[in-house]
């Protein structure tokens, strides 16, 4: 059946060869501390120490050296994480990169979406067609465009995350656990459910998204796509309005029940991670170990295994997290 699809468990594999001495295989981390808030183990798949901050390096990286011999130049749409890796990536391979980013993005995403050489085009998510924004651009530079999350080359590099997991998962004597990620539109955990699927079918991947934008957790329970509005939200990272045309049958075949967890709950588990693990999430990043912590009864098992999808974070957000979780302690 997984042959069938647009993207499959051999384009993973394949990803991954090419992802080889490129991409960072990143800890899968844990802390007593941790393991005791959420009454189980708990296993932190650390991709926030990624290239670029995020797990997107990885799909850019598939997608990128994927294309037509005679590409010119890469375009993009992203709030900030895949504007980073298409861009870093990009660069390796020696194109130009145009970005499109809402104009409300984190300031540090944009900038360090600039730094790493890309030319970025802002629009107002709320009353401008990103899509018409770059097909047009597109098809005036003749630009190869690279989804974020509905592109068959990005999920298989998306799916080299589940590979390193299982092999991680089994060197720490987990056999079986549920495996929770941060979701957007679907990319990350489609390409982790597929891997899994085949190296570990014994782990059950489960989606995890902010209150106000659990399209993908509605889907699943109602088993057709429901949209979210177009708005910006805390967890920027992962605010879509919708799943993929190509993850959704991926999701809707082979992920458990989705988890939801407040903006309160992601800035807890950010100030969390911090101090019992030394890493810094981002909002978006940190909503599937919110749900390990905060919400135990919801999952099943002896241990979880959640990945910590990115980091890059606006200063006064990451203070805000700290903030709040010294309130937490003293309460």
């Amino acid at each position: 059946m997984a042959g069938e699809l647009p993207v499959n468990y051999e384009m993973i594999a394949a990803a991954a060869r090419r992802l080889d001495g490129h991409a960072r295989r990143t800890p899968l981390l844990s802390s007593p501390f941790l393991d005791k808030i959420a009454g189980r183990r708990v296993y932190v798949k650390a991709e926030c120490l990624q290239h670029t901050g995020s797990f997107k390096f990885r799909g850019a990286w598939s997608a990128m050296t994927a294309l037509p011999e005679a590409a010119r130049g890469v375009i993009a749409f992203s709030s900030g994480n895949h504007a980073q890796g298409v861009t870093y990536a990009a660069r390796l391979r020696g194109l130009p990169a145009l970005i499109i980013m809402p104009q409300d993005a984190p300031a540090v995403k944009i900038a360090n979406t600039r730094a790493l050489g890309a030319e970025v085009v802002l629009y107002d998510r709320t009353s401008e067609d990103r899509d018409a924004l770059g097909a047009a651009l597109a098809a005036e530079r003749g630009l190869e465009l690279i989804q974020p999350f509905d592109h068959p080359q990005v999920i298989a590099g998306q799916g080299t995350t589940g590979l390193e997991i299982a092999d991680q998962a089994r060197c720490e004597g987990v056999a079986e656990a549920q495996v929770l990620v941060c979701c957007g539109g679907g990319g990350l955990t489609s390409g982790i459910a597929l891997a899994l699927e085949q190296v570990a079918p014994q782990m059950r991947v489960r989606t995890v998204e902010p209150e106000g934008f659990d399209d993908v957790a509605q889907s699943l329970a109602q088993g057709r796509v429901v949209e979210n509005p177009t708005r910006s939200g805390l967890c920027d990272a992962i605010v879509t309005p919708r799943p993929g045309r190509l993850t959704w049958p991926i999701l809707q075949r082979l992920c458990g029940p989705g988890l939801v967890v407040s903006d309160d709950e992601a800035l807890r588990a950010m100030a969390l991670a911090h101090d019992r693990l030394k890493l810094v999430l981002e909002p978006g990043g940190a909503v599937a170990l919110a749900a390990a912590l905060f919400h135990p009864g919801q999952i099943a098992g002896e241990a979880v295994i959640v990945t910590a999808s990115g980091g890059n974070v606006d200063c006064a957000v990451f203070q805000r997290a700290l903030a709040m979780g010294d309130a937490y302690a003293a309460g």
